[in-house]
This record gives structure tokens, C-alpha cells and sequence, in this order.
């Protein structure tokens, strides 16, 4: 039916693709047919339709590219908008786009198709292998080199809300996101097992920051410590919210924030 009665697959996906995408994790023996079938919305055509399988993936998959990019969010329109994109959106590789609770256990048990590995842009450092030329390689480590002396300041300034601080090139508009490590778990799977009501502790995520933006160049000359701590403080709060999370004093931010805006028009 997918092959040779596309429209009719695409009805057939509507309704049951979400019990087809726990097939993987449920049967392992087909789990390459099973995914052959999978449908995703992805950034090709930004909108929520599951139409993009992951044959025509690899087919449009740039010269040079390795992996599978993907990332999951609780909603379609957090992941399309995720600052996660914003690289891989200037470069135009396209990044699946998912949404739905069970993508969370699919990615868990699939985590290659036909050679390529699967890999969420949330987590661990961005590697885009061939896809980054050397003199942005070099160009990169300059960079991290000339904010070594920031980057140690605002770990210190969030010690334990995080796991370490880093210069971010995944980003081209947002000043700061939040990563999760290689091997933990996702903020979004966090979420969600959290709301089922099971006690876990949760790791602590990276947080990176984007030294093109002005507010971290900002931050970088910033001599008044008061100021230092909020303006952290802010970007910390704003890349936890992108994420889908809840901070645990919204009553400060709000402080912080209306602060700033005073202190902009004066």
C-alpha cells in the first residue's frame, strides 16, 4: 500500500501510525520492515503532516552527511521552533520534526536505518563531521579559546543548576539553549515519565552559549556583578523555557526581565 497506493497509505498512517511507530521497540526481529513504514513530519516542508519516509531521507540527505538528524518535543510547534534548528537551518539539512509521546521510545529502540545513524540535535556536542569545513573548525576553537575566562565565570555563577558551560556554533539567532549529555536522557522524556507520576532525579543539561549573539557579547564585557548575575540568570531561564521547561521561580524572572526592559528604554 505505501508503494504503490501512496494516498491511501497516507489515511492508513493518520490512524494507526502512531501504534506502527511502537513496533521497533516491540518487535525486534522486523524491526527494518516496520521501519520502512514509518512516516515523520520533518523541516522539508515545516508543516505537522507525517508524510516523510526514511528511504527519501537518506535520498536528500546532503553530500558528505552522516546521520540521521532528529529532534522530539511535546509539541509539533516546539520542535519546529526549537533554536536546536537554527544551524542546520542556515546549512539546509533537513531535521525530522517529532512530536508525538511515543517518538521518545522509538529513537530509544531505533537507532540506525541502513547504515545511518540516528541522532537528536539535543544531545551531546554538535558534530556535523564533513559538513563543516576546516576553517570553521579553526575558526571554532579561536573562538572557545577567547571566551575560556566566560565560560568559567557563568559556570561558577549557575553551579548546580548545570552540567558544565560551552561555546555553542549550533546556534545563529538565540543567545543561549540547553543540551542534554550523549548518554543521558532527553528533557522531553524527562517530562514525560515525570508527569506519569514516576520519581526520576534527572540529569543536569549543558548549557550553551552563542557568542555571535549581542547579549553574550554583553554579558562577555559585563564589569558590575549584580548585573552579571541577572543578565546569566535571564538567558539560563529564557533557554530552559525554549526548552519546554518550567522554572522554579517565575516570580524572579519576571523581576529580572521587566528590569532589563527598564533599564533599555532609560
Amino acid at each position: 500500500m505505501a508503494k504503490k497506493q501512496p494516498e491511501d497509505y497516507e489515511k492508513f498512517w493518520e490512524q494507526f501510525g502512531r501504534v506502527l511507530k511502537e513496533g521497533p521497540g516491540e518487535d525486534i526481529a522486523n524491526k527494518d520492515r516496520i521501519a520502512k513504514l514509518l512516516r515523520f513530519a520533518s523541516t522539508k516542508d515545516d508543516t505537522n503532516a507525517q508524510t516523510v519516509s526514511l528511504d527519501a531521507y537518506i535520498e536528500r540527505m546532503k553530500e558528505g552527511q552522516e546521520r540521521i538528524y532528529f529532534i522530539t518535543a511535546e509539541t509539533f510547534a516546539a520542535a519546529k521552533n526549537s533554536p536546536h534548528l537554527e544551524v542546520f537551518r542556515k546549512k539546509d539539512i533537513e531535521v525530522l520534526l517529532l512530536s508525538d509521546r511515543v517518538d521518545e521510545w522509538l529513537t530509544g529502540s531505533l537507532t540506525e536505518y541502513e547504515g545511518k545513524q540516528l541522532q537528536s540535535v539535543t544531545k551531546g556536542e554538535l558534530d556535523l563531521g564533513d559538513l563543516e569545513d576546516k576553517e570553521e573548525k579553526a575558526e571554532q576553537e579561536k573562538v572557545a579559546e577567547d571566551y575560556a575566562d566566560l565560560v568559567k565565570k557563568v559556570q561558577e555563577n549557575l553551579d548546580g543548576k548545570i552540567a558544565e558551560v560551552r561555546i555553542t556554533h549550533r546556534l545563529t539567532e538565540s543567545p543561549a539553549c540547553l543540551v542534554s549529555g550523549e548518554n543521558d536522557m532527553s528533557a522531553n522524556l524527562e517530562r514525560i515519565l515525570k508527569s506519569a507520576g514516576q520519581d526520576i532525579g534527572g540529569s543536569k543539561p549543558i548549557f550553551e552559549i552563542n557568542p555571535d549573539h549581542p547579549l553574550v557579547a554583553r554579558l562577555k564585557g559585563e564589569e558590575d556583578d549584580a548585573r552579571f548575575d541577572d543578565l546569566t540568570s535571564l538567558l539560563f531561564e529564557q533557554a530552559l523555557l525554549s526548552e519546554g521547561g518550567q522554572l522554579e521561580d517565575p516570580a524572579s524572572f519576571v523581576k529580572r526581565m521587566n528590569q532589563m526592559l527598564l533599564t533599555m528604554a532609560g
